[in-house]
Order: C-alpha cells, then structure tokens, then sequence
C-alpha cells in the first residue's frame, strides 16, 4: 500500500470512523501513522474521545497513532493572510487596500476553501517523514473531487502566469536602456521566483498524488450514496486516479430466525434491499468491497473502533514514497 491513503465519499457514510479505524488498523501493525481529519462534521475527537488540533497529537492508549484536526475556517484566513503578506511585498502601498478587499470578498468562495485545504494536505505530505502511513479523513465528495483536480489546473495556470511575467520583464529591460546596455531585471524577480515555488509545488502535488496516495470510497446501502459512489469512481478515473476499493459501512443486521414480529419483518425485508444493491455493486463496480460493516448499537469508539478496524480488508504493509 502507498504511503498516503484517502478516505472519501458522500457526507455522513462513516468517513471519519473508517478513517480512524484503518489508522488503528495500520498502528497495531506497527506502523507509525497519522489520522488527518478535515470534516467538522464528525471529528477524529469524537471518535478517540479526546481533543485534537491543528498539530499532530499521539492517541491515548495506543502506540505509534497520532491524529490532527485541521478547521477549514481556520485554514482559509492563514491561506489568505499568507497571500495577503505575499502580495503586500510586491506591490505599491496604494494597492494594500484593494488586495485586502479583494482577499475578503475571496475569503466565503469555495475556490479558497479548497486551495486552503488542498495546500495544507500537500504540506502534511511533504513533511510527513515522522510516519510511515498517513491517512487523510476528507470532506465529502464534491469537495474532494475539486481538491484532487488542483494540480492539472493550477499547474497550467501558473504556466501562463510566469509566461505572462518573463514577456512583461522582457519587454521592460528592451525599453529601460540606459548607457546602451539593457538593465536585467528577469533574474532575481521576487514575483517569478515566488511562482516558480508554486509550479514545483504543485508538480510536487500531482506526482504524489499519482504515484504515492490510494483512494477508497465509503457508500451507505442506499440508492443515493450507491449513485454517488459510481459518479465519484468516474470523476477520479478522469483525474487519472484509481479507486483501489469501495467500503459499505452501516449495513442493517439480520434478525434471529425464530423472530417473526413486525420489527423482524422489516429488518428482513431492508437486508434483502441492501443485499440486492450489494451485488449490484460486486457485479457492476470495478474497485472491489475491501469491507461490509454493520450497524452498531453504540457510537463506534474504543473496543467497536477494534472490531471496525478488523472488518476492513485493506493491507497496511507500506510502501516507501517515490515524491517525498
């Protein structure tokens, strides 16, 4: 298995547990591994039961497992206020005002949520040589899906950014001669430099992603997150990008045979559904089921994060990275 290993899917399928439990999973196994978790929605402090930050922090009771909670509020005002000092440096002090204008207005988009997120990930991957494994809790799908896109694009955007600026730098040094000499001022130049740093991040970013990161999808046994699922699996193969397996988590448990009551009679019924969509996804879905987990009766922590952990199919041995 590569280093960095996503979990993703629609929002409220199991995530975060699934994330944790295969943190678990890798730890036991004795690697050293790191939970990162960016969904507010159901945190890495609900399941180990002990808060997290914006630093890894070691698990209580079990060795080798960190976790981090990253706030993407949080990450998109540091975003924004690193652009914001970037660009003061580089521009006229009657500027100022319009950048921190336009960066306000920039601050609710959700193109800054995701190049805020999409930074702090790779930023967790390029230093991530204190673990062998590192797994990434992500936001739900559509969110993802525009976070793993970041590379192609931004990479052919800064393309024409810095060919933009050399033309610009270029037709400045023919027009300032001075004593017949052109003044050079193409090398050194704050502004290129700082976008050539990009362009290597973001090659950084692809190449990693491609070469070093495994992806596995959460669904629910239900007709809309089977759906999703699917136009997920095609989104990420656009990327060029595989989906190495899909997990079906809250599946409904069987009743006892003997039992015939109208409670019974549902869950049968809602189990033969679930099966059918099960099969559905065994015959007509290319990554594989690397697990089934069911419904628990309790809040999945502690002993139940154990026996999650042990439903899920997923190798922990890893593979050193090729891009860090």
């Amino acid at each position: 298995m590569e280093p960095f290993v996503f979990f993703g899917g629609k929002g409220g399928v199991g995530k975060t547990t699934v994330s944790c439990a295969y943190g678990l999973k890798c730890a036991r196994d004795g690697h050293r591994t790191l939970v990162v978790s960016t969904d507010p929605a159901h945190s890495v402090t609900d399941v180990f039961d002990q808060p997290f930050g914006d630093s890894p922090r070691p698990v209580e009771g079990v060795d080798r497992l960190e976790a981090m909670q990253i706030d993407p509020e949080d990450e998109v005002t540091r975003h924004l206020d690193e652009i914001r000092q970037d660009l003061s440096e580089q521009v006229s002090a009657s500027m100022v005002n319009e950048i921190n204008r336009q960066l306000e207005m920039a601050h609710g988009t959700p193109g800054a949520y995701e190049s805020a997120l999409f930074d702090r990930f790779i930023e967790v991957m390029r230093n991530a040589d204190d673990y062998d494994r590192v797994v990434f809790d992500t936001a739900p799908s559509g969110s993802t899906l525009r976070l793993l896109g970041l590379p192609d694009l931004l990479e052919d955007w800064i393309d024409r950014l810095m060919y933009k600026r050399r033309t610009s730098i270029d037709l400045f040094e023919k027009a300032a001669v001075g004593n017949n000499e052109p003044r050079r001022v193409m090398e050194g130049d704050p502004v290129l430099a700082r976008l050539e740093e990009r362009k290597s991040f973001f090659e950084f970013a692809g190449s990693a992603l491609h070469d070093d990161a495994a992806f596995f999808l959460v669904l629910n046994p239900d007709e809309l997150s089977v759906n999703e699922t699917r136009r997920s699996i095609a989104d990420i193969r656009e990327k060029d990008l595989a989906v190495r397996g899909l997990v079906a988590n809250k599946l409904t448990p069987s009743p006892d045979p003997d039992e015939n009551g109208r409670g019974a009679r549902y869950l049968r019924e809602r189990v033969a559904t679930e099966e059918e969509r099960l099969e559905t996804i065994r015959s007509e879905f290319e990554p594989p089921l690397v697990a089934e987990i069911g419904w628990r009766s309790s809040e999945v922590k502690g002993d139940l994060l154990d026996d999650v952990a042990a439903e899920l199919d997923i190798a922990t041995a890893v593979e050193p990275p090729t891009h860090v």
